[in-house]
């Protein structure tokens, strides 16, 4: 097999530049869609024909034998489906109901992993695209720029290189950076995504669940810090096309999922991730949920059949403890699980009373806080607000809670601040060791968080205050005194000056 030298950023413009076809006529949060599903069906089309390609090569042409192999790809390709015919249809009259035919076909095919994950997408939509004139002229300008050479996946000339999902997240990213508050409900920033997945730790043998998966990113940063396929991931998505995103982004990024795995609906009102009659249990729980998430399902939460909210029902006008409360009861209790969880919450959270204050008071007493990170604010798309992650631990050696302010080391964008890698080795370090840094990290007692009303503002933890200079009066007095001499100067040569002039 012969690669060739493939450039990410060069593929990353191809793709973007893509969007043209849409952009100033569709909103970002809508067209993301056509482009994602259309680099989807690219990829799995070049890798298709390059496989059939090398089998016929390997077996001489024995038809049957090809058949045979093609059969057990991870994605098969019934004829007519794939993104070549439909380049080669790009000038027809029904050329939006042609490229539908293709997914409902590339589905079936695909039934256990793709079964209604293109159910929400509508090439032929005239409301979305245009009427039929321009929407055939928009398509059929996606399937040129996707005919692009250099867009050329297929295995043989890009080798292992994670080029298609490095292209995926990257698009993924742009379109957050597009969608302004919608962003939310899709996108977690790479390298929060990073940390979370650092500060858990996931090892093989685990069961990895992500409760508001969004387009999945946080269970692929899990499942790449296990250096095998020994792990089983789950994730659950409210919003369906983003949940088609979820599925997509996973299986480009070889993740072996099925919509069995990855699935559609509301984690709080009806939590489909079951064994039998019973919650599934996790080693790993890690979420970027909706902050503060209005008319959640309070309403039921008494007497939900699962028992999530027995510590108390959050306040219907904010989900977050909802979550965090769904998420503990997930993980494994037995201590050889080692069950963990990770979650990502605005800062009310950490001190909002009422019903709030209540829960938050029984996980500390429960002993399940392990650790509470400010992170910077500006980081996440769709809000400016700093958030806080929380880790919560089974089966905790000590009742001791680690406070880290990580809100002061990032890179300033122009429109988003980032984490730095230094950054997130700061933080996990500091995490690990538990040992307080001044104006950085603290570890706290249980007795001293009782002490303050079990409120976990983290300044309350690690003092940030920064003395200001002492200043000298006297030195002060003595610079103005002298101001006022030269001043007094001044002002006597002008007045000479003008008495020269005889315009005194």
């Amino acid at each position: 097999m012969t690669v060739t030298t493939v450039n990410q950023d060069e593929i990353n413009a191809i793709v973007w530049k893509a969007c043209d076809t849409f952009r100033g006529t569709i909103d970002p949060s809508e067209y993301k869609n056509y482009i994602l599903v259309m680099l989807f069906v690219k990829y799995v089309s070049d890798v298709w024909f390059d496989h059939r390609e090398q089998y016929e090569r390997d077996f001489s042409g024995d038809t049957e034998r090809v058949e045979r192999r093609m059969s057990r790809e991870p994605f098969k390709l019934g004829k007519g489906s794939d993104f070549y015919t439909l380049y080669e249809n790009r000038n027809a009259p029904n050329l939006g109901e042609l490229i539908n035919i293709a997914l409902e076909k590339i589905e079936e095919e695909n039934k256990e992993k793709l079964d209604s994950v293109f159910r929400n997408i509508d090439f032929n939509s005239e409301s979305a695209l245009g009427r039929t004139a321009q929407r055939n002229e928009r398509l059929k300008n996606l399937l040129n720029d996707f005919n692009d050479p250099r867009l050329n996946l297929r295995p043989s000339r890009i080798g292992n290189l994670d080029v298609i999902g490095n292209a995926y997240e990257y698009l993924i990213g742009r379109f957050a950076s597009d969608a302004g508050k919608k962003a939310g409900e899709f996108y977690t920033p790479p390298e929060v995504s990073e940390l979370l997945a650092r500060l858990l730790d996931p090892q093989e043998n685990d069961r990895i669940c992500d409760p508001a998966c969004g387009s999945g990113s946080l269970l692929i940063k899990c499942a790449k810090r296990i250096h095998s396929e020994k792990y089983s991931i789950r994730g659950q998505e409210v919003n369906g096309s983003t949940w088609a995103l979820c599925m997509m982004n996973m299986l480009l990024h070889d993740m072996h999922v099925t919509t069995r795995d990855i699935i559609w609906g509301d984690t709080l009102k009806e939590p489909r991730i079951l064994e039998g009659d019973n919650l599934m249990k996790f080693n790993v729980v890690v979420a970027n949920p909706p902050f503060s998430l209005d008319k959640w399902g309070s309403e039921g939460a008494e007497k939900d059949r699962y028992g999530r909210f027995w510590r108390g029902v959050p306040p219907k006008s904010k989900g977050d403890y909802a979550f965090i409360s769904h998420m503990i009861e997930i993980t494994f209790r037995e201590a050889q699980e080692n069950g963990r969880v990770g979650v990502i919450v605005p800062h009310g959270v950490l001190f909002r009373g009422s019903s709030e204050g209540t829960i938050r008071q029984k996980l500390i007493e429960d002993n399940l806080l392990d650790g509470v990170i400010g992170l910077p604010a500006n980081l996440f798309y769709g809000t400016g607000i700093p958030a806080a992650i929380l880790i919560f631990k089974r089966n905790k050696p000590d009742d001791s809670v680690f406070f880290i302010d990580a809100s002061r080391a990032f890179e300033a964008g122009t429109n988003q601040n980032k984490l730095r890698e230094r950054d997130l080795e700061k933080i996990v370090q500091a995490y690990t060791t538990r040992e307080t840094i001044e104006k950085y990290a603290y570890r706290a007692s249980r007795e001293e968080i009782s002490e303050n009303d079990f409120n976990l503002n983290i300044p309350r933890y690690v003092d940030t205050f920064e003395a200001e200079e002492t200043i000298d009066l006297k030195a002060v007095q003595a610079e103005i005194q002298d101001l006022e001499g030269k001043l007094a100067d001044v002002k006597s040569r002008m007045a000479g000056y003008l008495r020269e002039l005889g315009l005194e």
